[in-house]
């Protein structure tokens, strides 16, 4: 017997033209599609033009242990199962990941099948540095658990991705500028691939403002902490050194900031204060 395969297929955030061929094809053939909500992968398919053959299976934080015995089952048998979750990648904050885990433990092929993710969307589109990023999903609500996140997004040596609703955003932003700084950039995406998509870019102490009321679903993509051990004569004199290049007092700036890893706001304070050039 032919083993089953898992393919873990990413579908569309908001525009259903993002749904590969290839997704497309696995979920056709597909013996079996877990998800988290039926009607809403019922109408996936439906709008994907792909004909129903497969059992739909509920998969979310409520069922997902029981799924993932009815899909160990279905890949005995040598079934293909599709795993999906309401939009975007599964297992990037969505269920999937303990599915993953034990049909892999099993002996069965899992197979990717990329395509749409809200946090690369956000993140390739925020305009901060890409090298190294976290996605920390949505944070917890209340208490203790969400102020340490809160925490460790501020003191993060890399770029952070969260998800967050309408309802909350407003508090989010509230607790970041509270720990990060309202000089931190941020980047806030509402409603990814929709009609209505929309960033604003910009400083956290200026983002709340700038977002008005709240609609939609929205990603925060959130720039790293800057060392600030690098004491201000080294910045200046970096400054200078760049300055004596022929460089702009902006581009010199810029160019310090990446090289010393300080942030670029205090480079541009010593750059109006301790440096000299033209501006430009």
């Amino acid at each position: 017997m032919t083993a089953g395969r898992l393919h873990v297929v990413a579908t569309p955030i908001g525009n259903i033209g993002d749904l590969a061929p290839r997704a497309r094809a696995v979920l056709a053939a597909a013996a079996l599609i877990a998800c988290e909500d039926t009607r809403r992968t019922g109408r996936l398919l439906e709008l994907a033009g792909v004909e129903r053959r497969a059992r739909l299976l509920r998969l979310d934080a409520h069922t997902e242990a029981r799924a993932v015995d009815r899909i160990l089952a279905a890949l005995g048998r040598g079934d293909d199962v599709a795993l999906v979750s309401d939009a975007g990648t599964p297992g990037v904050s969505d269920p999937g990941t303990p599915v993953v885990a034990a049909a892999a433990a099993a002996g069965h092929p899992v197979v990717a099948v990329p395509g749409p993710s809200a946090a690369l969307a956000a993140l390739t589109v925020s305009g901060l540095p890409t090298d190294r990023f976290t996605v920390e999903g949505f944070l917890p609500r209340r208490g203790a658990a969400r102020a340490e996140r809160l925490a460790q997004i501020a003191s993060a040596p890399l770029t952070s991705v969260v998800f967050e609703s309408p309802h909350r955003l407003l508090a989010l932003l509230d607790g970041l500028v509270a720990r990060c700084g309202p000089g931190r950039r941020v980047a806030i995406c509402r409603e990814l691939t929709k009609l209505h998509e929309e960033t604003w870019r910009g400083e956290l102490g200026g983002a709340a403002e700038a977002v008005g009321e709240p609609r939609g679903e929205y990603v925060v993509v959130v720039e790293a902490a800057w060392p600030e051990a690098v004491e201000d004569a080294l910045v200046i004199d970096a400054l200078h050194r760049h300055l004596a290049q022929g460089r702009t007092r902006r581009d010199a700036a810029q160019a310090v900031a990446a090289e010393l890893g300080v942030a670029p706001n205090r480079v541009k304070r010593l750059a109006a204060t301790g440096g000299a050039g033209t501006d430009g």
